[in-house]
């Protein structure tokens, strides 16, 4: 008998037939022994749906009144779940952020979770043999307002729950069998993964993998949390996710990630002296904006530089205002923006012992005639921005130049 996390993602309950679906999984694992918390996401497109409304009341909703808003889409999934295990003959009950609680910090619309009151939930799974259901991506702040984690936030909830309750292992359930080599829905060659280290997931999930939350896969890497990734309606193993010790080194490349959400600022004829790039990135981090990917070009007499760098394109607006207004600390002459990129990675723990892999990824991209226009790596993974309009040609080229499919 385990203590385990099960977590259904929105896919999973898009409907109040799939409630019932899942609810059945919970059942066979109850049935198994095991004392299970689950854990369960708004319905699919319900978040976009209050969101939408929110917008119709005006531009500037209030943050706070928003969570109040997106939090009732978890209320409706826990009541259901909660019902559904019910008739199936399974005890359950469900609670609500503030009922656990489940304590946050932070922002309203951007909260962490910082504990849980586990006594009531552990009772109630332990002693009276009880599913407890609780909601994703929301909590309560030691004000007592209700606030929400961001987007993505259930996997979250999930993994903390599973770190405080000190459960055995955390199932994500979604409408996917797995981590897969790449998007399975958009390349029909992607291959699941049948096992991944914490660090490949984090970085494959920071870079474009919409599979596990990066937040998620950091708090199980930093507490040695199994997961295992698989989905609601095939029943089929997944993908297990745990520490690299595991992990077979002899696969090269694990994944190819894509992302089309990031935009490339750069200043031309920037003078050149110590300390300018403090003094171009100092604005935008104290404004939330994250600089990723930065190259730099000394000009021949020393004496100017070109900086180009990449941010999240949402946030391109708001850097260029911030940019333009420090132009009496930042001397450039013209400031150039494209949009229109997209960043490609690969990613694999074998990068580690295998020479050649940047040559390779490089050549593999110039065969295609995709020109590389920024480049950044870690020890496990290589990442390029390029013309958007390339990225289904690079991501089936490094999918099969690195033999995943």
């Amino acid at each position: 008998m385990a203590k385990i996390v099960i977590k259904f993602g929105g896919t999973s309950l898009g409907s109040v037939e799939k409630v019932i679906s899942a609810a059945k999984i919970v059942q066979k694992e109850k049935k198994r022994g095991n004392s299970i918390i689950v854990v369960v996401s708004a319905m699919a497109g319900k978040t976009n749906q209050l969101i939408e409304q929110s917008e119709m009341i005006g531009k500037n909703f209030s943050k706070r009144e928003l969570d109040v808003l997106l939090a009732s889409g978890e209320q409706v999934t826990s009541a259901l779940m909660a019902g559904a295990l019910d008739k199936l003959g399974v005890r359950a009950k469900s609670w609500m952020s503030w009922q656990v609680p489940i304590l946050t910090e932070g922002d309203h619309n951007n909260s962490r979770i910082i504990n849980m009151q586990v006594n009531k939930i552990n009772k109630y799974i332990l002693n009276d043999k009880g599913v407890a259901v609780l909601p994703g991506f929301q909590g309560i702040s030691k004000e007592g307002e209700i606030t929400t984690i961001g987007r993505g936030g259930s996997d979250a909830t999930a993994v903390a729950i599973a770190k405080i309750f000190n459960t055995d292992r955390c199932d994500i359930y979604t409408d996917v069998d797995g981590v897969y080599s790449t998007d399975p829905k958009k390349f029909k060659k992607a291959k699941k993964i049948s096992n991944i280290s914490y660090e490949e997931m984090l970085e494959m999930s920071s870079l474009g993998a919409k599979v596990m939350q990066s937040s998620a896969v950091q708090t199980a890497m930093m507490y040695d949390i199994p997961i295992q990734v698989r989905s609601t309606f095939t029943g089929k193993e997944g993908t297990h996710i745990f520490n690299s010790q595991s992990i077979d080194y002899s696969k090269t490349i694990t994944g190819v990630t894509y992302s089309k959400n990031d935009a490339k600022i750069t200043l031309l004829g920037v003078k050149d002296k110590p300390g300018v790039a403090a003094d171009i990135f100092e604005p935008l981090g104290k404004n939330s904006i994250n600089v990723d990917m930065v190259i730099q070009n000394i000009s021949p007499d020393g004496k100017k530089t070109d900086l180009t760098f990449t941010i999240k394109r949402s946030d391109l607006p708001k850097a260029i205002k911030l940019i333009k207004s420090n132009k009496s600390n930042v001397e450039y002459e013209f400031i150039n923006t494209d949009k229109k990129v997209a960043k490609i990675s690969i990613i694999g723990a074998g990068m580690v012992t295998t020479p050649g892999v940047t040559h390779r990824m490089f050549r593999a991209l110039a065969k295609e005639k995709i020109n590389i226009l920024a480049i950044s790596t870690s020890e496990i993974k290589i990442s390029v921005i390029i013309n958007e309009i390339n990225t289904s040609k690079a991501v089936k080229k490094l999918h099969k130049e690195f033999k995943l499919g």
